[in-house]
């Protein structure tokens, strides 16, 4: 028997007066898994987060989340947390404060005694009494996360949560999130930041003005990418950019040479997956190491790129 998915949506309907927030959606998400969704601005994103979370019902369509059925009032299964536009916070309590006041009010669902552990989680240890009002856009993220974990969601919802954030703190709450998934927990995130996505999420979903373009795993998405750049570091740059112009269905579109310079250690070709394989073995053969090699722009991106703008030319 096969495990009740923690979000099921299907042919999800979402307007604004004249304007189509979501048109037709489908989504799944399994228990686990941490699922990403994409999309350029006004694309439908937001709206279908605030569905998620019970902000708004839809005008038309069969939603499910950890198996029960949503209706016409706007409340979600106990187990559902997170947050869209920001975490809404008391900017004159401290981080402590608001998650004893966040906790008083969820009742049970949230656990009063985690409030330390969350805080640690979250790295907000060293300022949780101080006030939020002093707190930098990365620090309230991260405060909304440890909001939402306080009650220990079995499906988490999340707009750009690492917005804000410097290099550390993106990798604590990434760290966070995986460790969640570890123990069955659904995430669904939603974010501009592709690297973090790519690092992230096992499954994605790519909206262009309310409509699904592209929904399943990252690997799938790298599969059916055409041709992408790729930068190439090698033992021998001149021996591989002489081997490049054996090989069809492989152009140099730029050799890494700074102005003013002869030399260049780098080769960026544009190609697709089977062409580059082949140089692959090529440089090999020829005794040539290949130290670095990897796309200037990820298939995530490459993809959102070519996806919505065909999207946009209909």
């Amino acid at each position: 028997m096969e495990p009740t998915l923690a979000v099921r949506a299907r042919g999800i309907t979402q307007c604004f007066g004249d304007v189509v927030a979501l048109d037709g959606v489908d989504l799944d998400v399994a228990p686990g898994e941490i699922h990403g969704l994409v999309g350029p601005n006004g694309a439908g994103k937001t709206t279908m987060l605030g569905l998620l979370l019970g902000l708004a019902v839809a005008d038309r369509g069969h939603l499910e989340l950890l198996g029960s059925p949503v209706g016409r009032a706007l409340a979600v299964p106990d187990g559902v947390a997170g947050f869209v536009d920001g975490p809404g916070l008391y900017p004159s309590l401290s981080a402590r404060q608001n998650l004893t006041a966040l906790a008083g009010l969820r009742g049970r669902a949230a656990r009063t005694a985690g409030i330390d552990e969350v805080l640690r989680d979250v790295g907000l240890t060293a300022v949780a009494d101080e006030r939020v009002r002093g707190f930098s856009l990365g620090m309230r993220q991260r405060l909304g996360l440890a909001a939402a974990l306080l009650t220990e969601p079995r499906l988490l919802v999340l707009d750009e949560p690492s917005n804000g954030l410097d290099p550390a703190g993106t990798r604590q709450v990434l760290g966070v999130l995986t460790r969640l998934a570890a123990r069955g927990s659904a995430v669904v995130v939603s974010s501009h930041r592709m690297d973090d996505l790519e690092a992230l999420c096992s499954e994605v979903t790519i909206l262009a003005t309310g409509r699904v373009v592209f929904s399943g795993p990252l690997g799938k998405l790298s599969a059916e990418s055409r041709e992408l750049d790729y930068r190439i570091l090698t033992s021998d740059p001149d021996g591989a950019r002489e081997l490049t112009g054996y090989l069809p269905g492989l152009r140099v579109v730029d050799d890494g040479t700074p102005a003013g310079r002869a030399d260049s250690e780098h080769l960026v070709v544009r190609t697709a997956v089977p062409a580059l394989d082949e140089l692959v073995v090529r440089l090999v053969n020829a005794g040539i190491a290949i130290r670095e090699i990897a796309p200037v722009v990820s298939p995530l991106e490459a993809a959102f790129l070519a996806l919505t703008e065909q999207e946009g030319d209909r």
